[in-house]
């Protein structure tokens, strides 16, 4: 039984948890209580010292990050999100690193601004609207014929990118689904699945 030290709400968490629940991982939330800052402090600190959520414990085994521990959940379950090939290994890794340097730290600039009440500079928000247009037209070329990121097998190179898409439908970047067809149904595919509708509490 794995034990994940997270919040429902965290994008890295929802990642963590929809990975467990795509390979059918037996697993527990521990809920880290953000209001009291259960996350800067001990015991959580000793799992995550960098006092973010999320952190696993697999039968004493401890790591933190989300996209290592997606990959060690999918590597536990038998590569189930993982695909076989040495080259569509290389381009699952590739559409993450995309989506870790090129596309989500541009998108939190306006959750942090429309969501979470942290406001930001108009300069900095027009800065990452240009990173996020330019890493929509990247995608959406990529999914002009095909299914998901790497062909037509779901991997972590699509899990991934759910939390951000999530976060942005209350912000204006919602709008930018409809200039991007190939993304839009894309990310219909993506946020119906059973395991999205779970952790976004929809199913």
């Amino acid at each position: 039984m794995i034990q994940v030290f997270g919040s429902p709400a965290s994008g890295g968490t929802r990642k963590v948890l929809a990975a467990l629940l795509e390979t059918n991982t037996p697993h527990e939330l521990k809920v880290i209580d953000f209001a009291k800052r259960e996350h800067k402090q001990e015991p959580f600190l000793a799992r995550q010292p960098f006092g973010q959520v999320p952190a696993i414990d697999d039968d004493g085994f401890v790591l933190f990050e989300s996209r290592a521990i997606v990959r060690y959940v999918s590597a536990k379950a038998g590569d189930k999100l993982t695909p076989s090939t040495l080259r569509d290994r290389a381009l699952m890794d590739q559409w993450l690193s995309v989506e870790q340097a090129n596309f989500s730290p541009y998108v939190m600039k306006f959750v942090y601004h429309h969501v979470f009440n942290r406001p930001q500079d108009e300069a900095v928000l027009q800065s990452a609207e240009v990173e996020i247009d330019k890493a929509l037209a990247i995608l959406s070329k990529a999914l002009g014929n095909r299914t998901f990121l790497v062909g037509e097998t779901f991997t972590l190179a699509d899990l991934c990118y759910m939390p951000y898409f999530e976060y942005m439908q209350p912000t204006p970047l919602k709008e930018k689904l409809a200039l991007y067809p190939n993304i839009a149904a894309w990310w219909g595919r993506l946020r119906e699945r059973d395991s999205w509708r779970k952790v976004t509490g929809r199913g």
